[in-house]
């Protein structure tokens, strides 16, 4: 197997032990023992848990920036919004399937709070794009902090509408973003 399949594979380990298990539970010999690799084998990809978490909060991150450029590109047509309904429909798709940016987000919260400043990059950047979106600023960004609180919202169970809200609420940042 190369080197970077299991180099992914280790990170999906680690990415499904803090989603199901929960962020205390990750240790190497966890993620060694769900990843299918040796100790040794993961130690030769991540020298130490903090490597491992960088690797996971990069690795989460990238795949939510991948699947958003993937709706942009895969959008009928480059229309003013497109971006800020890319982001809002794979924040959605993401919560229904409680994946990816949830387990990087509680990772870098809660275990190592300086892995933040990776999230605050790529947010800055994804930031510079709902502003250069061919709408209002101020709409795309309204769609992207609601959509973003939906999300901590369902994370978090902090007041989550029920799902028929959540549809109306949705409908309407996708209103916003036409």
């Amino acid at each position: 197997m190369n080197r970077n399949s299991k180099h992914d594979r280790v990170l999906a380990a680690a990415s499904a032990i803090v989603k199901h298990r929960g962020v205390e539970k990750l240790t190497l010999e966890a993620v060694a023992k769900e990843a299918g690799v040796s100790k040794g084998g993961l130690l030769y990809h991540f020298p130490n848990k903090e490597a491992l978490l960088e690797g996971l909060v990069h690795y989460v991150t990238s795949d939510f920036a991948s699947d958003v450029q993937q709706r942009v590109e895969n959008a009928p047509a480059a229309s003013a919004g497109t971006w800020s309904r890319a982001y809002l429909e794979q924040t959605i798709a993401d919560m229904k399937e409680q994946r990816g940016i949830s387990a990087a987000l509680i990772v870098a919260l809660f275990a190592n709070p300086d892995l933040l400043s990776q999230l605050q990059e790529q947010y800055a950047d994804w930031q510079r794009n709902f502003e250069n979106d061919g709408i209002d600023p101020v709409n795309s960004t309204i769609v992207r902090l609601v959509a973003d609180g939906l999300w901590f919202s369902e994370v978090f169970g902090l007041g989550k509408p029920d799902d028929a809200l959540r549809e109306q609420i949705v409908h309407k940042l996708i209103q916003m973003t036409k």
